[in-house]
């Protein structure tokens, strides 16, 4: 479950934010996301803490392993819910941290959620990318990247947050082959994670392919999914837009689950959940999508190290 090649894991770190959406930067450049009014802060915060307790509850009741760290509570981090953008694991014992776009974000790489995570799992090696903000090289981990694992093909859309001379750094490091492309929502913004539009799975792939302009790139990343053997499941534009494209499967004992939020499965057709195949949790998460810009599977960081 922990080999390096595995697309899936059963074990995830999710962190329970505090000062969710509070004064959050990130709505300038995330078209998914609305500022939240400083008179609701406080009860928008609140509602966020009770829909992310509702998803830790529905995860571990479906068998899935869910590691939770408290946010800080004296450092305002409003989009700490998404720890997912600032660092990954890898079955070879390898962890990597990121370069963020927005400096208030940079915060959440707190050293407590490192010794957590060494504490619990084998950390074989570090990579350790912050450094990169310096140089105007932007990465945001598994928010940027999509990852086909069993194959080593990372793909990304480029954006601010996502620079192509990063992108192409990180996958020599990695050993991985870069698929990239620009893509836009439906107003023609651009596309600030890839995660919103694409998601990989062991047998199927989820793309919003109508979200990617350029007939040639377009080509590109619909030809590298079919390679990889996956079902290809397309989405639609108003699709993507209720975070249908945000969807994770995760492994458990009783077989593999597909996670989403509820805005997302009520916008698939039967078509759609048919061609999944797998059972579908979803849960619903209306203020952490209005206010953060983010769904369920921006708030995983999936572990696939070994437990200790």
């Amino acid at each position: 479950m922990n080999s390096d090649h595995a697309q899936t894991t059963n074990h995830v770190l999710m962190v329970r934010p505090h000062h969710f959406a509070m004064g959050s930067p990130t709505h300038f450049d995330n078209a998914f996301q609305e500022a939240a009014p400083p008179e609701l802060q406080y009860e928008i915060a609140e509602k966020a803490k009770g829909e992310f307790d509702h998803y830790v509850h529905l995860l571990r009741e479906a068998g899935i392993n869910v590691t939770v760290v408290e946010d800080d509570p004296s450092v305002v981090t409003p989009d700490s819910a998404f720890p997912n953008n600032w660092f990954s694991t890898h079955g070879d014992g390898l962890l990597v941290t990121y370069p963020m776009f927005w400096p208030q974000r940079r915060i959440e790489r707190r050293e407590a959620i490192f010794e957590l995570i060494d504490q619990k799992f084998r950390v074989n090696r570090t990579l350790d990318l912050a450094h990169w903000e310096s140089a105007g090289r932007f990465l945001e981990g598994t928010g940027s990247l999509v990852l086909d694992r069993k194959n080593r093909v990372a793909y990304c859309c480029y954006s601010e947050r996502a620079t192509k001379q990063a992108i192409q750094d990180w996958c020599a490091a990695m050993d991985y082959a870069p698929i990239t492309f620009h893509a836009v929502d439906q107003r023609g913004t651009p596309i600030y994670h890839t995660n919103v539009m694409l998601a990989i799975g062991t047998e199927v792939a989820v793309a919003c392919f109508d979200s990617v302009a350029d007939p040639a790139e377009k080509s590109k990343l619909t030809e590298s999914l079919a390679l990889s053997g996956r079902r290809l499941m397309g989405i639609s534009q108003d699709q993507m837009d209720q975070f249908g494209g945000n969807m994770l499967e995760l492994r458990r004992e009783a077989g593999p689950l597909w996670v989403m939020s509820s805005a997302a499965f009520n916008s698939l057709d039967p078509a759609q959940v048919e061609l999944l195949g797998s059972p579908l949790l979803h849960v619903p998460l209306p203020t952490i999508e209005q206010y953060g810009g983010g769904s369920a599977r921006c708030m995983i960081s999936e572990i696939f190290l070994a437990p200790k």
